[in-house]
């Protein structure tokens, strides 16, 4: 384990040496100087006297304005080269110990399930009927540029041959020289295409390689407990995609990006199949064959190569097509070659498959061709299915203007019986609602040529279409009749996301409405998706409200959905902080309420999160597994039931840190002063992290502010107010009323509250009142610091009551890992703290374009370090 730790230091000494190097070449010997004694001065002022942290701070201000930007990408691309290590350690990590726990842990389930008394048989079915959809979505918390994780990815590869002895140290320099030659910052804002382009990106570099190894592993694993695999096609985990659907808020996903994006991610998924169809043609030299195959290929004396050739060239033609779509915005190609459907692909290397099998050449076939077979299960022909999203309010602006063109009076005005009315009257109706003669609003247009370019698209090609700020049955209903308005010819899943705490509460009553309408039961095929938003409710709510909020809506919505015999698939909308609903996605399965993960979870991989856990293959692999194994265990072996006595706890606990959140973020006047003055938020604006913009409205205020931005300003403080606010006050009146056994109880028996007081900890461990205080000194007018010194004491009731809860001495006792991993980076992360201060100071005072690209590069370098953002 100590050499294993050793490795890591070794290999962020070396990267950093690479960097130093880099810098004194082209800045001179004397700032790097700086720079280190910089670096020394933050390190002891985090273990030693004040005075340290006094020195510390004198040498950055005696910094000039030219030197604050080199300095801020000094710090900046060192906490990025140490990321790579960590990340790089993981994978060696888990590769070399061989920790039974890490590695098997998907087999040691089998075994326990089997060991709870259920049949083989049974377990090997819902494997093989689960269905676990990773959503990645292009939300604006990945700052580095997509050219520089390219770079990133190749010190990742020198890491790994310098482990196989291989001589890598000229290409570091020169990757870490081209990084520090790289601006950090985008120049511009990235369309939706551009953000489209980088999903595919991490399927083509990552995903495409590890999703084939990790099912012929998981179907090894099933064999060995279970005695039978898993058929060569069967994909228990999928992707699909909102960048370029989800338009809520976003005016730039327009029908036009996402007709456009539908066709790239066509065109990409032909393009890698055609590469390993090359690849797979320079193997399959062999004369013998099977009857079979002969009958289709005649003499010639390649078979598979020949029959492989005709794949290649309808892969070739599928290209040409897309190409030929892209080209022209409406119509139709008449080119009839083009492969659109998975079985056009899957069956003729199905027919080598048995071929090579029936003919002794198994080992042949359980090569390359397998790992092809495998990822048309997952990725299908159209590399990832397509959701769309756009506001409630989009929709029903629709059928306002519609209303008052009939003469119908106002729908917006209408109850909510009248709307359902009206909205299953039209979907029965024979005749079409829209009139020919009618000129729209543009906004209403648009909406109208979303539903035309999914009424058009292949089905296999979409995923769902999800409604954010749902809250009644008919904003579902509009929804279905502007498709079939719209010439939709099959039934898409029309998902309601409950976001705020009101929707979340009223979230079983919605769905009960609309399933007892026997239309939209029919609808559904016995098939129910519900969207829970942990975002913006925690934004609405804090943190503990909303993850009850939560809870009690997964938990209402699988009884009702059980009651009328419906299957119901939950989609949890999770970012990458705790106060999205962050943190280890398998732990945050298993507290789901029992019966709420039935074979199937949809979730959401965001921003930065997505290259985290699968910008490399070994680590993707790992994530994978942990998804298969958590689903399986919460649909097999779920949590008992909460006892009521904890429900009691949570019901008060919750209540009291509601009001404790709004009382703060609502209703005190001071606080959104205090928020402007002591975070970046207003200065957020200015890095062009996404497409969309941070503001639902662009003149409105915190709450029209998007819970990304709103996570990301706090984080960049180190408070970390939107994870721990209300848990506070909370917490401590539980432990006030003697109710601390009962915590304990509750922490160490439910799943639920535990991974809620775990994930509490982690995030105060990455808070730091210090910094904080700093910011305020710097920033924050007299009458504001009130407040300011209330929330820090406030976090420090929360550190206490955690502690109390777990019976710990210090946070994070029991996770070294993750400690030792925040302690690395803070003497890092710290002068970038300290300087970002500075520079808002200087930036609102005196504003300077030099100061401005430092202030984006420090709010770059501390999501860096900090790992996740928003």
């Amino acid at each position: 384990m100590n050499d294993l730790h050793e490795a890591l230091r070794d290999d962020v000494r070396m990267l950093g040496d690479s960097l130093g190097q880099t810098i004194e070449k082209h800045l001179g010997k004397g700032f790097l100087e700086k720079v280190e004694r910089v670096r020394k001065l933050a390190k002891a002022g985090r273990t030693g006297a004040e005075s340290d942290r006094e020195n510390l701070l004198a040498e950055l201000k005696e910094l000039s304005e030219d030197e604050m930007l080199p300095v801020t990408r000094a710090f900046t691309q060192f906490l990025n080269l140490a990321n790579i290590a960590e990340e790089h350690h993981r994978v060696r990590r888990h590769q070399e110990i061989c920790d039974l726990e890490a590695t098997d842990s998907y087999v040691q389930l089998l075994k326990k399930l089997k060991k709870e008394g259920l049949p083989e048989k049974q377990i090997l079915q819902t494997v093989q009927e689960m269905h676990v959809d990773l959503v990645l979505t292009a939300h604006p918390t990945e700052v580095n540029r997509r050219t520089l994780i390219q770079k990133y990815d190749s010190i990742t590869d020198c890491l790994q041959g310098l482990d196989r002895g291989e001589p890598q140290h000229h290409r570091l320099n020169e990757l870490i020289s081209q990084i520090w030659h790289t601006d950090e910052i985008r120049q511009i804002r990235p369309t939706p295409i551009d953000e489209a382009k980088w999903g595919f990106a991490v399927i083509e570099n990552s995903l495409w390689e590890a999703v084939p190894k990790f099912l012929k592993r998981l179907d090894g694993q099933t064999r060995a407990i279970l005695g039978q695999g898993l058929p060569l096609d069967c994909s228990p985990v999928r992707f699909s995609s909102w960048m370029g659907g989800d338009r809520d808020g976003n005016p730039n996903v327009t029908a036009v990006v996402t007709e456009e994006v539908l066709m790239l991610s066509r065109w990409m998924a032909a393009d890698l199949y055609i590469r390993d169809i090359d690849a797979l043609r320079a193997e399959l030299s062999m004369y013998n064959c099977n009857q079979e195959l002969r009958e289709q290929v005649g003499d010639a004396a390649e078979p598979y190569r020949h029959l492989l050739s005709e794949v290649r060239d309808s892969l070739d033609c599928t290209k040409n097509w897309i190409k030929q779509r892209l080209g022209k915005p409406s119509g139709d190609s008449n080119d009839t070659c083009p492969m659109l459907t998975s079985d056009k692909l899957l069956d003729p290397l199905m027919l080598c498959h048995r071929s090579l099998v029936e003919c002794g050449m198994d080992i042949i076939a359980e090569g390359p061709l397998e790992d092809i077979i495998r990822r048309i299960g997952c990725f299908g022909m159209t590399l990832v299915r397509l959701d769309i999203r756009q506001s409630s309010d989009r929709h029903a602006q629709v059928f306002e203007e519609i209303s008052q063109f009939y003469g119908l009076g106002s729908y917006n005005h209408w109850t909510e019986e009248g709307r359902q009315a009206f909205l299953l009257k039209e979907l029965q109706s024979k005749r079409p609602l829209i009139p020919h003669d009618w000129q729209p609003s543009p906004e209403v247009r648009e909406v109208l040529d979303t539903c035309k370019v999914v009424a058009d698209a292949d089905p296999a090609s979409l995923g769902s279409y999800v409604i954010s700020m749902a809250s009644q049955p008919s904003d579902v209903l509009s929804v279905i009749l502007l498709l079939r308005e719209m010439g939709i010819s099959h039934d898409i899943r029309v998902v309601p996301l409950f976001e705020t705490l009101d929707d979340l509460d009223n979230a079983r009553d919605c769905i009960d409405a609309l399933l007892s309408v026997p239309w939209y039961k029919q609808y559904t095929h016995g098939h129910q998706e519900v969207m829970i938003g942990y975002s913006d409710s925690s934004k609405d709510a804090g943190q503990l409200a909303a993850a009850w909020g939560q809870f009690k809506a997964q938990e209402a919505l699988t009884e009702l959905c059980q009651a009328h015999d419906v299957h119901l698939t939950l989609f949890h909308g999770r970012g990458g902080t705790v106060g999205r609903g962050g943190g280890p996605s398998h732990t945050a399965i298993l507290a789901q309420p029992p019966g709420s993960v039935d074979r199937s979870l949809r979730v959401t991989e965001q921003g930065e999160m997505i290259r985290f856990k699968f910008g490399i293959p070994e680590l993707a692999i790992r994530n994978l597994e942990l998804y298969t194994g958590a689903v399986l265990a919460a649909t097999l072996s779920p949590a008992p039931l909460p006892q009521n006595v904890w429900r009691d706890q949570m019901e008060k606990m919750a209540e009291t840190g509601l009001q404790a959140y709004r009382s703060v973020v609502r209703h005190d006047s001071q606080f959104v002063p205090y928020f402007r003055a002591v975070t970046p938020e207003q200065e957020l604006s200015k890095l062009p992290l996404g497409s969309r913009p941070a503001k639902r409205k662009a003149d409105g205020g915190v709450e029209s502010l998007r819970a990304i931005p709103w996570i990301f300003a706090w984080t960049q403080i180190r408070l970390m107010l939107p994870a721990w606010l209300g848990s506070d006050t909370a917490l401590e009146t539980a432990v006030r009323n003697n109710e601390l056994p009962l915590l304990h109880d509750m922490y160490e028996k439910w799943p639920f509250f535990r991974s809620y007081v775990d994930m509490l900890e982690m995030v105060l461990a990455k808070s730091d009142t210090r910094l904080t205080e700093y910011y305020e000194s710097r920033l924050v007018s007299e009458e504001l610091k009130v407040l300011g010194s209330s929330l820090r004491h406030r976090l420090n009731v929360a550190v206490e009551k955690v502690l109390d809860i777990k019976q710990s001495e210090g946070l994070l006792m029991a996770n070294p890992v993750i400690q030792q991993s925040i302690d690395v980076r803070n003497p890092y992360i710290d002068p970038l703290h300290f300087l970002q201060a500075e520079l808002l100071y200087r930036d609102r005072n005196h504003p300077d374009q030099r100061l401005e690209h430092a202030l984006m590069v420090t709010m770059a370098g501390i999501s860096a370090g900090m790992r996740n953002t928003g």
